[in-house]
């Protein structure tokens, strides 16, 4: 039952702080004022009474003005403060898709860097490999002088060749020179065994 009550008062506290607003106490101000006005104008109020009343009501009002006064202010700060907090959501929103947008073109130029990168360290692995042979003029200067050297062999063997071929035939020549003589000798010593027999 206790906790039921505790639960109760609770509630009262919270309605009377919202309907209190601020916690200015506008709700018991504006209840006084209501009080203090049906006291004015009700007929059974002395006159010396009313007069203090009066001045009750206007000090009453003023207060109450003033709160209304301080609370519009308030409104006002407040919608200049979600203005200034819109405008800052903008700036911050178009600050993020500026920096998104400049991520991304980071992102392409690193791309871009990299691929330039890999085309230069190509290009000097392929400079060392071409400079390890000898250029073009070389070469050719080299292939003509093979060429020439080729053709100064070819020449020489052809002159070989010929020398060979000439030295063949003397050789031959001179073999069968010699079978023949050696022919003539044994006809010789045939003949000369013969004639001594």
């Amino acid at each position: 039952m206790a906790a039921a009550a505790a639960l109760a008062e609770d509630e009262i506290i919270k309605k009377r702080l919202l309907i209190d607003g601020e916690g200015d106490g506008d709700d018991r101000r504006l209840n006084r004022l209501l009080r203090t006005f049906l006291r004015f104008c009700s007929p059974s109020c002395p006159e010396d009474e009313r007069a203090s009343l009066y001045q009750k009501l206007f000090v009453l009002l003023a207060q109450c003005e003033f709160a209304m006064s301080k609370l519009q202010m308030v409104q006002d700060m407040n919608c200049k403060e979600l203005q200034n907090y819109s405008s800052l959501v903008d700036k911050i929103e178009t600050s993020v898709e500026d920096a998104h947008q400049k991520i991304g073109e980071s992102r392409e130029e690193l791309v871009l860097a990299t691929q330039i990168r890999q085309n230069r360290q190509e290009y000097n692995a392929l400079v060392k490999v071409i400079q390890q042979h000898p250029d073009r003029l070389e070469t050719v200067e080299q292939l003509d002088k093979l060429s020439q050297e080729l053709t100064e062999l070819n020449a020489k063997k052809e002159e070989l060749d010929a020398k060979l071929s000439l030295r063949r035939k003397q050789f031959h020549l001179l073999m069968h020179s010699i079978y023949e003589l050696q022919g003539v000798l044994d006809d010789e010593e045939k003949d000369a065994t013969m004639d001594t027999s």
